[in-house]
Formats: structure tokens, C-alpha cells, sequence
């Protein structure tokens, strides 16, 4: 026993770690959690004992502990100093109960050290103040885990019986679909209303600026005052002959307003941030915040740059705060440094303040002296999270509010204002400003220098008008703090239920707004439908707030998981229905029409199972929604093939919908049909147009440099280009009919290259590693295999990738669905009593 050892969720932060303690400290990596409840067949919860747990390591895990195994075997003491949060808790937990399983701990002092920067001084802190491990928190980890584990492989399988394979549901993943989908209800089902403004157009000395119609004929001008064209052009018309070319400044008001600085940066804050200002993904902001709490090598030395980015607290520590303070009086002036420190209090539902917030370890490393040290992305984020914690310590800022009224003519009936504002004294906003999701108020703009009395040029009247829009989209900065504001989820999670909603193509991005697709609309209508307690958004906050009460140590998980699966177990036995979308009656037969999602993807039916009738169905176009189908595109689905023209030697075109969406076909002939068309108001010539175009294709370009032909087509993918086994689709301004020889090969090269740099090593029997999205992997052409994660994939033999491409397909055969690298099941339970032998796995409910 020669050493201290000490256990960290990475290798970046034991290096850190290392360096920090000196040379009678060594430290390993656990690489996260070591294992998970056990997947295959639902056996990580066994219901029946007591909510016993079963365990499992996958074989990275296992390779991981052994070496954390015989490190412990030969060290004089052990730290656990796992993130400080409940998940880091859990993390500590499971390696020590490992640890004690394989009696690696024969004597050693064990010992929980939490710290929330990684710095010399708060590592040495935590190593000279240690704990044990907290009961309380890991408790509240394991009902947590064993909520979700009960919950995903509950409703999972209801959901592969009644809309297809492969779809999950969750805790918290579950309403925040439900939230993406009510508002997409709420946009489609949104009636606009007309409402016209009038707006004049004045110059002052070459400036221009524009005020509205505050009063006409001495009543106040509201939002639905003029609402059609005639009455707005009456106005306009009554305005101008009393206007006369000129306006006139009757009133001016000034008065001075504050503007507070916003707090420092929550998990969420800065997810909603990252995503408006810098264009970040939450997932993204996450992984580089993790980046600059573990630690970037500055000057020879490791050092992390902020403070632990999983927290609810808007705190920061007195001695952070001073420095902070001595940072601003230095660089923005005495004067720019309140009298007293700013406080701060949250007002997120269920908040956790057990951490500080998120801000730099150092005020006094300023961005622009780290930032050679630090990739883009590390030094934009840093940036941000240093700006608000210093912004938040400042003045308020002061703004002058003004407010102009002008008459019309020599009366007071008819008013036009307009409103800004100037900066009096900048304080806080020197620093740092709030983003916001849509655009500024009108009444940031500054106005021109004008006076009371003053006859301004009129240089135009408009009449608007104008339509009330529904809510947007949400965004992910949104989407975030409407979680938040109903107290769904912590702050750890929404990176990850963000992603998963768009990975398990529940949702699309759509000019970064979340839009809802219809298999997320058919899961969340199954969900709300048959287990809508579990999909509350009361339900899952009150769970998030006992789980916080399990974390205070104020109640136990026993009677929190009995009432759930009491609960659950009888929405389980009911019978469930699938996700049918009514769309009203067919006016033909009076049969109902409706939209559904299968294994397929999206169809209308017409009639339904109990009628004892045929059932027709169609397949619903790809680029047809299915929220946004009415009763009449339904019924004119229903009704194909139709006829809609005929070719010059008399035979008939008929327009159809397939698997790849709408087209048309005349014998042995068919066209994609394009999607600039109204395949429902085809004309003749529209049709004639579409078969012709489509006999041109595919075409020949001419021969690229390496003497293969290029080809432009249309394939059931849309339009592309092609030469040999490469193809490059089609975009934008492209067109097959008229692309040029030119622009194809540029075009096939760029894909060519995209390809080639997607190689990492190639064997002559057609065995590749590639990368790819979640990372590297074999493929032999049939199967994929993930590279594990502690494997170099340049330094994979061609009989190694054959092992990990066999063992896929041995897990595919078998119908496991097990990682790849295969996960070898400790089976270790985890109970609260002595077990029993009474076995109730869940998945036989």
C-alpha cells in the first residue's frame, strides 16, 4: 500500500485531480456510471421483492473495475469524488458496493469529498473535509431509476403492440412531447383575426421614424378598432386632409426607467442562452461546459474555468463575489460596482440549491486571456457564462422612456405616438444583455431630438393590415423553461430528453423550433388516451418534488414506488386503444374517416374495424402532415387512383400515393409528382408537363475526369446526380432537367470526399471502419458494429472487427438487445429487505 487513491467520473478531471494533490495521490477514471439496472426482459425490477434491483456491467465497465479493483487492493486509503450532484452520488455508491462485493476493501479508509470547481483550492478543501456517502441522496437515485425503468418498460411494450417497434416513453420525455404536440394543436386549430393599423411616416432633419395611431376622433385606438380594408381607408383618408403634409409634437414625456441585471446562469438559463445567442444545442452546451468545469491546460497547468454546470442555484459564494466586485471596479470603474452585493433568489418550481451557480472560478481570468487556450465553441461559452456572472454583480441600467404624441391638425382628436428609449447610464448592460426568443419591443428604438410644438414632415400614412398569429413554436430555449416553469425534469436531464425526442423521431427541428411529427402525435395521443396520469404534468412534477424529498432525507422510496406501481399496475390491466384521429364522416357513405400511424408510417382509413365492412386504406404523403389533414384531402386519398388526364395517344394518367409520396402513371410509365403541385386541382396540361419531364430523365450529363458517366434522375429520394455508385442529392436551385455537366461533377466529387474522410480503415474483404454519427463502427455492407469506446479504431485488426460484426449478428439473431460489446450481468439486487423468492417481473405486469 503506497498510495491514496481517488476515484473520478473521467479521465480529464483525474488528471486535473493529480496534479492538484501531488504524487502521493493517483486517480482513475470510472467513465460514468459502472453499471445499470439490467435490460434483457425487464429483470432489473423485480416488483414482487420489494423493488429489488438487478445489475448489470457491460464489458467496458468490468474491464474499468478490475482496474479500479487492483488499484484499491494496493492504496492506503480511497476518495470517491463523483460529480456532486445525485448521479455522482449514485456513481460512488456503486463503485464502493463493488468494491465491497469483491473485497477489495480490507481496511482502507473510505472517504466522499464533493467540490464544485476543480481548482487546488476547492479539491484541497474537499480532500481535508470528507463524508460518508449520503443514504439519503443515493436513495433518492434508486427510486428514481426505479421509477423510470418501471415506467419505460411498462408502456414501451404498449406502444410496439398498437403503433409500431422500437418507440419508448418516459417520465419525463413523455410530457414533453405532450407539451410540442398541444401546442402544434394549438397553432392548427388557431383562427386568425383581421385588424388594420395606421402608421405615418415622419422626417426630422434627415431622420426618419414612424408613430402609430394612438386616438381617431377622441377615442383610444385598440387592437380590433378598424378590422377591414374600407374602414382603414376611411381613416387614412380623414388623417391626411387634416394632417396637411405635417404633424405636430403636442406632448413629450420622459421618464427615467431601471432595468435590473439577470441572475448568473442556472443549468437551464444557460441552455436557453447557449441556444439564442450562440446557436448551441442543450446537448452541445452541456458537453463544453463539461469541458471547462473538468479542466483545459493553460500555461502548463490544468485548470477548470467554471463552476459545476448541474445546478438550480442562482448563489454564488461570498469570496467569489468580492473578486467579481474587484474585477468590475478595475475594468468598468468604481462607480459601476453597487453598494452593496446583489441577491439573488430562485423562482424555479422544486429547485435543488444545494450547488452555486454556474460562473467562472476566477472572475479574474478574463475571457480574452484564456481564449488561446480554448477551441471556439469552449471560448464563446466561457465568454457567456463569465459576462453573466459579472453582469449579474453590477448596477442596474438607467433608461430614459420617452413618449412622443402627435396631433393631427389643430385638435386633440386624432393622436399618432411613438415610444423609445435611451441609455442614461449603461451599469450592468456594459457586460451583458439578455437574449430573447423573438424579436425586441418597439420601445428599445431610440428616437430623434425633437420639441414640443415642433411641425414634423409627413411623408406618408400606411394602412396596414395586419392577421393575430397563434403561439410559436417552441424552441429549445422555450421548450426548457416551459419544463421548467411546471417543474418537469432537473436540470441534468433536458439535454438528453431534448435529443431523444428528435433521435426517436417524435419531433423534427424546423428552423430550430420543435415540430411534431405524426408518429409523435400518435404516441402522445396513445399516452393521453390510455395512461394520462402518467403524462400529467402534475403528476410528474409531484414526483420530481418526492424524489427531492427522498434526496432531504424527509421520507423513504418504499411508499413513493409502492403507490406508483400500485397506480400504474391498473392503468396496465386495462384494455387500450389505439391512436385513431377522427376526421369526420365520408359524405358518400357516412363511414368515418380517419388518420392513423402504423408500422408503415402514416395512412387514412375509411370505416373501422367493428363496422363489418372492407376497410380502405391510403398511404398519407410524406409531405403531408398528418394534424393538418381535413376531412376533404382525406377522402380525395381515399379515393385514389384516379384519373386526371390522358397522354396524346388517348390512354389514361392516374395520380396515386405511394410509399414515397404522390405520383403519377400512364401504362408502364410513372412520375414523381413535384411538390409545388396541387395534386388535387391538376390540370390537363400540369399532368401532360409532369410525364413528359419525367421521360427525359434519367439524362446523360457527359463523362467526369476519371472517364465515368454522369447521370441526373429522380429516384424515390428526391432528385440527384450520379456517376457510378455515388450519388449526390439534389438541393436548392438544382434542377436534373437543367443541371449542368459542371455543377454535377462538382457536386459527385464533394460526396466523394464526404465519403472518403468518413473512413478510418478499410480491408480488402469489405470490411470498413467508418465514422458516423454516434460515433465509429464496422460495417461489412449487412451488418454494423459499434467500435467500444476504450478501442482505438485505427488499431482494430481485420479478425477484431470480424469478432465485434459476428457478435452483432449473433445479438440480432437472438433478438437481444444488448450493446454490441455485450453486457456482462452482475445481477447484484439491491432491496430494502431481506429478499424473498417471490419473483413478479414487470414485463409480465
Amino acid at each position: 500500500m503506497t498510495k491514496d487513491l481517488i476515484i473520478v467520473e473521467s479521465p480529464a478531471k483525474a488528471r486535473s485531480l493529480e496534479r492538484y494533490l501531488g504524487g502521493s495521490f493517483s486517480a482513475i477514471a470510472s467513465y460514468g456510471h459502472v453499471r445499470d439496472l439490467e435490460h434483457s426482459g425487464g429483470r432489473g425490477v423485480d416488483v414482487g421483492d420489494d423493488f429489488s434491483l438487478s445489475w448489470e456491467s457491460d464489458e467496458r465497465s468490468q474491464k474499468q473495475l478490475k482496474t479500479i479493483e487492483k488499484a484499491v487492493r494496493h492504496a492506503d486509503s480511497l476518495y470517491l469524488a463523483t460529480d456532486p450532484d445525485r448521479e455522482g452520488e449514485a456513481i460512488s455508491w456503486h463503485i464502493l458496493e463493488i468494491l465491497n462485493d469483491r473485497g477489495a476493501i480490507t481496511g482502507q479508509a473510505v472517504h466522499r469529498v464533493v467540490f464544485h470547481e476543480v481548482t487546488k483550492e476547492a479539491v484541497q478543501h474537499a480532500i481535508a473535509h470528507p463524508r460518508p456517502i449520503s443514504k439519503a441522496l443515493v436513495d433518492a437515485y434508486l427510486a428514481r431509476r426505479t421509477l423510470d425503468y418501471l415506467l419505460g418498460y411498462s408502456l414501451s411494450p404498449e406502444l410496439w403492440k398498437k403503433i409500431k417497434r422500437g418507440l419508448s416513453a418516459g417520465r419525463v420525455q413523455s410530457p414533453a412531447l405532450r407539451l410540442l404536440c398541444e401546442r402544434e394543436r394549438e397553432i392548427l386549430d388557431f383562427t386568425p383575426r383581421e385588424y388594420w393599423t395606421i402608421e405615418s411616416d415622419l422626417e426630422v432633419q434627415g431622420t426618419g421614424f414612424s408613430a402609430k395611431l394612438y386616438r381617431f376622433e377622441g377615442a383610444r385606438i385598440v387592437q380590433f378598432s378598424i378590422t377591414d380594408a374600407e374602414e382603414a381607408q376611411r381613416v387614412r383618408a380623414i388623417l391626411e386632409s387634416a394632417a396637411n403634409g405635417q404633424l405636430r409634437v403636442s406632448k413629450i414625456e420622459e421618464k427615467p426607467r431601471k432595468r435590473n441585471p439577470s441572475p448568473p446562469f442556472t443549468t437551464s438559463t444557460l441552455q436557453q442562452e447557449a441556444v439564442r445567442k450562440l446557436g448551441f444545442t442543450a446537448k452541445k452546451t452541456m458537453r463544453v461546459a463539461q469541458q471547462l468545469y473538468e479542466g483545459i491546460d493553460i500555461d502548463g497547468a490544468r485548470i477548470g474555468l467554471i463552476t459545476y454546470m448541474r445546478t438550480d442555484s442562482v448563489m454564488i459564494g461570498s469570496q467569489a463575489v468580492n473578486e467579481i466586485r474587484t474585477v468590475i471596479a478595475e475594468r468598468y470603474g468604481v462607480d459601476s460596482v453597487p453598494s452593496k452585493p446583489n441577491q439573488y433568489r430562485t423562482k424555479t418550481r422544486n429547485a435543488q440549491e444545494a450547488h452555486e451557480a454556474i460562473r467562472p472560478t476566477s472572475a479574474a481570468r478574463l475571457p480574452a486571456n484564456v481564449g488561446k487556450a480554448l477551441d471556439k465553441d469552449q471560448q464563446r461559452l466561457y465568454s457567456l457564462v463569465w459576462q453573466r456572472a459579472v453582469a449579474s454583480q453590477m448596477i442596474p441600467a438607467t433608461l430614459k422612456q420617452v413618449t412622443v404624441d402627435l396631433s393631427v391638425g389643430s385638435s386633440e382628436d386624432h393622436i399618432f405616438r411613438a415610444t423609445g428609449s435611451t441609455v442614461m447610464i449603461a451599469g450592468f448592460m456594459q457586460v451583458y444583455q439578455e437574449g430573447r426568443d423573438d424579436s425586441s419591443p418597439e420601445s428599445e428604438r431610440v428616437l430623434p431630438d425633437i420639441n414640443r410644438g415642433d411641425l414634423l414632415k409627413l411623408r406618408a400614412l400606411r394602412a396596414e393590415q395586419h392577421f393575430t398569429e397563434p403561439k410559436g413554436r417552441f424552441t429549445e430555449a422555450s421548450l426548457v423553461r416551459e419544463l421548467e416553469a411546471k417543474g418537469i425534469g432537473r436540470p441534468s436531464t433536458y439535454a438528453s430528453i431534448l435529443s431523444t425526442l428528435v433521435d426517436r423521431s417524435y419531433a423534427v427541428m424546423d428552423r430550430r423550433r420543435f415540430l411534431p411529427t405524426d408518429l409523435g402525435y400518435a404516441v402522445n395521443g396513445f399516452l393521453t388516451w390510455n395512461f394520462s396520469p402518467f403524462v400529467d404534468y402534475e403528476f410528474t412534477a409531484r414526483m420530481e418534488a418526492a424524489l427531492d424529498d427522498i434526496a432531504n432525507d424527509k421520507t423513504g422510496r418504499g411508499p413513493i414506488l409502492t403507490s406508483f406501481w400500485e397506480q400504474l399496475s391498473q392503468h396496465l390491466e386495462s384494455e387500450h386503444q389505439r391512436p385513431v384521429f377522427d376526421l369526420g364522416k365520408d359524405p358518400e357513405s357516412e363511414r368515418q374517416v380517419s388518420w392513423r400511424v402504423g408500422p408503415y408510417g402514416t395512412y387514412v382509413q375509411l370505416g373501422v374495424e367493428e363496422d363489418g365492412e372492407e376497410l380502405v386504406r391510403k398511404t398519407v404523403p410524406p409531405d403531408w402532415a398528418g394534424p393538418a389533414l381535413s376531412l376533404d384531402m382525406a377522402v380525395w386519398l381515399l379515393s385514389l387512383p384516379r384519373i386526371v388526364g390522358s397522354d396524346e395517344d388517348g390512354e389514361s394518367i392516374l395520380v396515386d400515393s405511394g410509399r414515397y409520396g404522390l405520383y403519377l402513371r400512364c401504362g408502364t410509365k410513372s412520375a414523381s409528382l413535384p411538390r409545388d403541385i396541387d395534386a388535387m386541382a391538376l390540370s390537363q396540361d400540369e399532368v401532360r408537363q409532369v410525364m413528359e419531364d419525367a421521360s427525359r430523365l434519367p439524362r446523360e450529363l457527359g463523362e467526369d475526369a476519371s472517364g465515368q458517366m454522369i447521370m441526373a434522375g429522380i429516384g424515390r429520394f428526391g432528385p440527384y446526380v450520379r456517376a457510378g455508385s455515388t450519388f449526390a442529392s439534389l438541393r436548392g436551385e438544382d434542377d436534373p432537367y437543367t443541371v449542368t455537366l459542371d455543377r454535377a461533377e462538382r457536386l459527385v466529387n464533394e460526396k466523394r470526399e464526404a465519403a472518403a474522410r468518413k473512413i478510418i480503415k478499410e480491408f480488402d474483404q469489405g470490411v470498413r471502419i467508418l465514422r458516423g454519427r454516434w460515433g465509429p463502427y464496422v460495417t461489412d455492407g449487412v451488418h454494423n458494429a459499434r467500435v467500444p469506446k476504450d478501442e482505438a479504431p485505427e488499431g482494430l485488426t481485420l479478425e477484431a472487427c470480424r469478432a465485434l460484426l459476428e457478435a452483432t449478428a449473433q445479438n440480432s439473431a437472438s433478438g437481444s438487445r444488448k450493446k454490441t460489446t455485450g453486457k456482462k450481468a452482475t445481477r447484484k439486487k439491491t432491496t430494502g429487505k431481506k429478499a424473498t423468492r417471490k419473483k413478479t417481473v414487470i414485463a409480465s405486469k
